[in-house]
């Protein structure tokens, strides 16, 4: 049925694409950040590059899921916005649709972002618009409960000596790690890390690394280092959690950098470790910046003006700092480095990150993620052993069309 609705939608645009005027000089500019106002950083700059595109912005924000919905009803409705900024997974989704303009005819460059984060809005070869910054996730810890504890934060390297963190930290009666395991996308992206930090890759849910992933977490609970909570934890309950000061660690991401400073206690923030060592690759996070299918030639030109202006080197520091992005781009990675030193961390978690829809994997990954948070949830509730749940994701995965 997806996929019928997606042909339908992509053969009524071939016949009538968005928006109306040629020579327009008022330009839609659609994003999913309602926090920030028009005074905000954020909305000064859209407004900065449409004046230079020499047009009108007339900015709307939506929710993320809301925005996802909106577009792909507007396009059929021939009122698509001429600049989409958008969550990167839903990026394959809207160019299978045949929403999105690629960005070698809408006039966009990448070449100056971070190809492991362009990886993320690629489909069958074609890319379908640039990262504007991103955001991925790394381990939150407290000073004081890991001192208490005789834990060395510099000695975590690997899954092992996380794990013997852990142990010396329920030792000293405090908590040891909160995360969000809830059965929604939240959980498959906190999931991700562990779960590539095993070596196992997303077209085989059913692996022994999967497994060794799905372990790990289960143990924690077995063992009292994470609280049963995490079964049901947002993102935002957990770092509640971690926020009581009880914990050492929680996994959590860069959004959380101004609610850490307000904690009231020492924090620090370390890569999440690989299985064996290393940084594992965390889930990219952060948004691109899309043109929409057209009605004509020259509102796409100018529209591509303005998305090319949003992500270009000189307007992307303040956006991103806006955003609270590690920036798409590495030479502004170092820009934020410098004026921020505690963001170093988190530029060497974006530069090991990884697309969720990467591989090619497309529309393709709501399939596989769906399954697997059912997988993780199953697990974790003791309904299933780790393996069995996975394997009947990997089935539930392969079936899903």
């Amino acid at each position: 049925m997806r996929r019928a609705a997606l042909a339908l939608l992509a053969a009524g645009l071939a016949a009538c694409s968005s928006s109306t005027p040629a020579a327009r000089d008022t330009f839609a500019v659609w994003d999913p950040y309602p926090q920030f106002a028009a005074e905000s950083d954020w909305a000064k700059t859209i407004d900065k590059c449409g004046a230079e595109a020499g047009v009108k912005i007339q900015r709307q924000a939506f929710d993320t899921t809301d925005l996802t919905n909106k577009v792909l009803l507007a396009a059929q409705q021939r009122t698509a916005p001429q600049v989409l900024v958008v969550d990167n997974p839903v990026v394959s989704t809207l160019a299978e649709a045949g929403v999105l303009r690629p960005i070698s005819e809408a006039g966009l460059d990448v070449s100056a972002a971070a190809p492991n984060l362009v990886s993320a809005g690629t489909l069958n070869g074609q890319t379908y618009g640039t990262p504007i910054g991103a955001n991925t996730l790394a381990l939150y810890y407290n000073k004081t409960v890991l001192t208490a504890a005789g834990v060395d934060p510099a000695s975590i390297k690997d899954w092992a000596s996380l794990d013997a963190a852990l142990a010396k930290v329920k030792a000293a009666g405090k908590k040891g790690i909160t995360f969000s395991a809830i059965g929604t996308e939240e959980g498959t992206f906190q999931f991700l890390p562990w779960f590539w930090g095993s070596g196992a890759a997303l077209t085989d849910l059913a692996s022994t690394q999967a497994s060794g992933a799905l372990e790990l977490w289960k143990s924690w609970l077995d063992k009292g280092y994470a609280p049963n909570s995490v079964i049901g934890n947002t993102q935002t309950t957990s770092w509640q959690e971690f926020a009581t000061g009880d914990y050492a660690f929680a996994e959590n991401g860069t959004w959380q950098l101004q609610n850490a400073k307000k904690t009231g206690f020492e924090y620090g923030v370390i890569a999440i470790p690989g299985r064996t060592g290393g940084t594992a690759p965390a889930p990219t996070g952060g948004e691109f910046v899309t043109v929409p299918v057209q009605d004509d030639k020259a509102t796409e030109t100018t529209a591509g003006k303005i998305a090319t202006c949003l992500t270009s080197p000189d307007r992307v520091l303040a956006a991103d700092t806006a955003l609270t992005y590690v920036s798409a781009v590495p030479s502004v990675q170092q820009h934020q480095i410098a004026a921020m030193p505690e963001l170093k961390v988190w530029v060497d978690a974006v530069q090991n990150a990884k697309g969720r829809t990467g591989d090619n994997l497309g529309t393709r990954y709501p399939r596989i993620s769906q399954p697997l948070w059912g997988a993780v949830q199953a697990a974790l509730t003791g309904a299933k052993a780790p393996a069995d749940a996975l394997k009947e994701a990997q089935a539930a995965a392969a079936a899903a069309k």
